[in-house]
């Protein structure tokens, strides 16, 4: 790839992992193209889908969740891998707030590949779960569903507080204290600056 293309292609996801937060992943293409300063032709050449470009423009956090449930299976430990686990997902809704649309829509069932891969990830998660259970580490009656609730939840409030990092990080320690088969010893992390008057409804008084 020559350099003027490698530097478009760049521009390209720069600016679509922008207008991903900024509007979703169903923004339109157009949009991207204008924030990137290219044409719509080139960017069609470079994706030629929608799902091509969330893709590739969220291909490193993906690779990173693929990569950590790998790691969480293979820990000896399969708390401190469950918990591996819930803590960077969380974290990488964090710092890219476009990125948990894609992460909900990273195999949509279009080709082998991603039905493959999305179910080889689904194993892996129930894998871990049963040896988080076995071992008494994880509530007996947790279902993976909890988990997907619990990251939307995180996604919301990333949302509507995205330079929030304290509160972040403790609604996840309360996620993970709840996902317990027994409390933990270990104090949550240091809570949010943020004011009961700062919420809109305590602003107008619950009149909507």
């Amino acid at each position: 790839m020559r350099a003027d293309a490698r530097r478009n292609r760049e521009r390209i996801l720069v600016a679509a992992r922008a207008v991903f937060a900024e509007h979703g992943i169903d923004a339109p293409m157009a949009t991207v193209a204008r924030r990137a300063g290219v044409g719509v032709a080139t960017l069609y050449r470079r994706f030629p889908t929608r799902d091509d470009l969330v893709h590739a423009a969220f291909e490193d956090q993906l690779t990173a969740c693929t990569r950590v449930l790998t790691e969480a299976v293979a820990d000896p430990d399969p708390w401190h891998g469950f918990q591996r686990l819930v803590e960077t997902v969380c974290r990488l809704q964090r710092e890219e707030r476009g990125f948990p649309a894609a992460f909900a829509a990273a195999f949509p069932d279009r080709s082998r590949e991603r039905v493959r891969a999305r179910a080889g990830a689904e194993r892996q998660l129930m894998t871990l779960i049963r040896r988080a259970q076995a071992v008494g580490a994880l509530r007996p009656d947790f279902h993976p569903s909890d988990l997907g609730v619990a990251l939307l939840a995180h996604c919301g409030m990333v949302a509507a507080l995205p330079a929030d990092d304290a509160a972040s990080r403790r609604l996840v320690a309360y996620f993970l204290e709840a996902f317990r088969a027994h409390p933990a010893r270990s104090a949550l992390p240091p809570p949010s600056a943020l004011r009961l008057d700062a919420f809109p409804m305590a602003a107008d008084g619950g009149r909507g």
